[in-house]
């Protein structure tokens, strides 16, 4: 039996989100004043407090002008050490691990200046074949920087013929003698699987690779133990699951047992210690920590909302967040189940905040869920419809609405 409407919002009323503290759009089309918003894995919601607390910034940039860097409400000279620990708790790190500066694919190539060191006996990197092509952007253009040919340098994992998704003991067994990266994406985005990233972490290591991790998808979205799980390097960005606006600052990981190492890293004039930055030498003095990997000042007004967000996160949990996420999809599944292939894991413990699923014409039915309905997913060419049921401000009464349209705009 279908859920009814009724079932939806007395769940609702018995397992609340935090709905209240974001601004949700309004409907375009549809029953209801407010949307269905299920694009939280593309960009999240705008959390009521980051416009006031953004214009606090801006009022110390008018009042005090250059002295703001040290009299500021929040200074700006440190601004970006008020991000670090709680960076750092999301993703299961030790401060010192932790930054959070540039956007993704920036961080991702800064960090693969010091990681990716291939000689001509190791220098193949491993990523999988639905890789967010940005991340295949990036490595093969690494690779092509060292000299070597993309299309033999960069592995591309594909899950076997009929399955979505990839199997943990087939990316193991792909991990050779001539790896000298892998580079995956923790939550994948166009299928919204999780990677077993200890496992393969700990695989990478045996034979010898450096193991970073893309967690665009992951970050805000699934507990994560970086520190534990002895991962080489991480980086995420702040816009989707963190809800940090549009093209926001993003994060970077770097394990303690690489911070100080004599490792090849770009610098710049937040790279060196900040208690010699002022004597204005010539030679950077990086600091044993992950802001060794700072390049440029931060921009404060693009950090702000980041701070905004990550305080909520910290309030929060990200372990209830995880719970109530786990709950939400699978009441989700149940309504999307008979109405289009689902694409996505059915283990929950190999999926995070998100559903795909397999439907003709994806970008019209996104339009129609959009016009006609008031719900908004996204499509992913040629043929993926994406349903991200965000804990933080989704509801079951959202999830109702999105498996009852999707089930009359089907053709």
């Amino acid at each position: 039996m279908t859920p009814s409407e009724t079932g939806a919002l007395e769940l609702d009323a018995a397992d609340l989100g935090h709905r209240e503290l974001f601004d949700v759009p309004p409907a375009q089309g549809g029953d209801y004043p407010e949307v269905a918003y299920f694009a939280g894995n593309s960009l999240g919601l705008r959390p009521k407090a980051t416009r006031s607390e953004l214009l606090e910034d801006l009022d110390s940039w008018a009042a005090l002008g250059v002295e703001g860097h040290l009299d500021a409400a929040r200074p700006w000279l440190p601004y970006h050490e008020l991000l670090t620990g709680p960076a750092a708790r999301l993703v299961g790190a030790l401060p010192s691990e932790t930054v959070v500066m540039n956007t993704l694919t920036v961080n991702l190539h800064l960090l693969m200046v010091s990681f990716y060191r291939p000689t001509r006996s190791r220098h193949r990197i491993v990523i999988e074949d639905s890789a967010f092509p940005s991340d295949s952007y990036a490595v093969r253009s690494q690779v092509a920087f060292h000299g070597y040919d993309a299309e033999d340098a960069v592995i591309r994992l594909r899950p076997r013929p009929g399955e979505h998704s990839l199997r943990t003991a087939d990316v193991v067994e792909q991990l050779g003698g001539d790896v000298a990266l892998v580079l995956l994406g923790g939550v994948n985005y166009l299928t919204g699987e999780l990677m077993d990233i200890p496992t393969i972490t700990k695989a990478g290591h045996a034979a010898g690779s450096i193991v970073g991790w893309d967690l665009a998808h992951a970050a805000g979205n699934v507990p994560l133990a970086l520190h534990d799980w002895d991962v080489d390097f991480a980086a995420w960005c702040s816009y989707k699951y963190l809800n940090s606006g549009p093209g926001a600052i993003a994060g970077a990981f770097v394990h303690e047992r690489h911070l100080g190492a004599d490792l090849p890293r770009f610098e710049g004039w937040w790279s060196t210690d900040a208690k010699t930055r002022f004597e204005m030498t010539p030679e950077s003095r990086p600091p044993a920590t992950a802001d060794a990997w700072q390049v440029s000042n931060p921009p404060i007004f693009s950090m702000s909302p980041v701070r905004t967000s990550l305080e909520i996160f910290d309030k929060v949990g990200i372990e209830v967040l995880r719970e109530r996420s786990v709950r939400l999809t699978a009441y989700l599944e149940k309504l999307l189940t008979g109405t289009a292939e689902i694409i996505t894991p059915a283990d929950p413990a190999r999926r995070g905040a998100q559903l795909s699923v397999r439907v003709r014409g994806a970008g019209e039915l996104s339009r129609r869920l959009r016009f006609e309905y008031g719900v908004i997913a996204d499509s992913r060419e040629p043929d993926v419809l994406r349903f991200a049921p965000v804990p933080l401000y989704s509801t079951y009464h959202d999830c109702w609405r999105a498996g009852t349209a999707l089930a009359e705009v089907m053709p």
